[in-house]
């Protein structure tokens, strides 16, 4: 089991970093898309490459962060039932969802979106648009997110069987760890709300002349 637990920290791992720089491509995508808009309304020209490589981006950016949604437990969840139940039903519920439902999932689509990205790579197709880019770019980011989304649910699937065996922690916990930046802005907000809550105090209990 320990082996498993180590190989699932090296995905946990991996989709950390994916996830970690993941958010540079909205960054992209929003540069570019202004870029678009200034250059349209400057110079009245623009090409339809610039509006496909912003969806290309966007394509990327959500596919392959899909797994590190997953390490974060921010996926959706249907809580009504689920959170009235033991510990131990809800980790069961789990290993069936990771185990029969989202690798079939992953796996299917990993076998039928392959084939398309290779046959896209070797043909070169391109969009059908004026000045539009090749096809296979966007495309590959559909098996390279599965792929970490499949990683991603073996290891919660490890973590799971791990915490029923005694030899993991808790795995439904919602992860608090936070970047220094994230801590950075956190401690600002409340250091903020704290200030506005004692100047609004101040005035209320300021004796009246």
């Amino acid at each position: 089991m320990q082996g498993l637990l180590k190989l699932s920290k090296a995905i946990d791992w991996l989709n950390a970093q994916v996830g970690k720089y993941a958010i540079w491509l909205i960054l992209a995508a929003t540069v570019i898309s202004g870029i678009n808009a200034i250059v349209r309304k400057v110079f009245n020209t623009s090409s339809n490459a610039f509006l496909e490589v912003q969806w290309y981006l966007f394509a990327w950016s959500f596919l392959i962060a899909a797994g590190f949604t997953l390490l974060q437990r921010e996926h959706v969840r249907i809580d009504v039932l689920n959170s009235r139940l033991s510990k131990r039903k809800q980790v069961w519920i789990d290993i069936i969802g990771f185990a029969f439902f989202l690798t079939p999932l992953c796996v299917t689509v990993l076998y039928l979106s392959t084939p398309v990205v290779i046959q896209m790579y070797q043909s070169g197709e391109t969009s059908g648009n004026s000045g539009g880019l090749i096809r296979w770019p966007v495309w590959a980011a559909l098996p390279i997110g599965f792929v970490l989304l499949l990683l991603q649910g073996w290891s919660e699937l490890i973590k799971r069987i791990a915490f029923l065996r005694g030899e993991g922690p808790d795995p439904m916990g919602r992860v608090t760890d936070k970047t220094a930046e994230a801590e950075l802005i956190e401690a600002l907000r409340l250091q903020t709300e704290a200030a506005a809550a004692t100047a609004t105090t101040g005035t209320a209990t300021k004796p009246q002349h």
